[in-house]
């Protein structure tokens, strides 16, 4: 990006959010700037809600910045189908107009049901249908690390 001005990181709620705090410390560690930093809760924007459960959705996001002519970095743990980064996408939209989205993925393990592709991505992880990727981090987990696990059908 030619430097940090301008740029602010949303962490997807929630595996996201520890990535991006790690990023903004390497950003500050080695460019000495603190990027703005927030939260995107997307439960709002998702399209595999039922009406049923739209009435139960937490209010209306605000950030302690603006996103509008900024870039936006989204990150996140894992990118799958896409419809996530949709969502998310959506989020940001809601709360003014960028200058650039761009994304950042711990693990890419494809299967893409909508066009979207990383921008910045830790690993690509071929999987198969049958599979899903667990990612472990703090504070969540006591591990950091990554699983790739067979679907159990219930």
């Amino acid at each position: 990006n030619k430097g940090c001005e301008n740029l602010v990181l949303l962490g997807i709620k929630s595996r996201g959010v520890p990535l991006a705090e790690k990023i903004c410390k390497n950003i500050d560690m080695i460019e000495g700037v603190k990027v703005p930093l927030a939260t995107v809760d997307i439960h709002r924007y998702r399209d595999d809600l039922e009406d049923s459960n739209k009435l139960v959705l937490p209010p209306m996001q605000t950030l302690p910045f603006s996103v509008t002519d900024k870039t936006v970095i989204l990150v996140d743990d894992v990118l799958y189908t896409g419809r996530t980064v949709r969502a998310a996408i959506e989020a940001v939209f809601s709360l003014g107009r960028p200058s650039a989205i761009q994304l950042a993925i711990l693990i890419d393990r494809g299967h893409r049901q909508l066009p979207f592709r990383a921008d910045y991505i830790g690993k690509n992880i071929p999987t198969s249908q049958n599979e899903r990727v667990k990612v472990c981090l703090a504070p969540f987990d006591e591990t950091s690390g990554f699983y790739i696990l067979e679907n159990q059908n219930d």
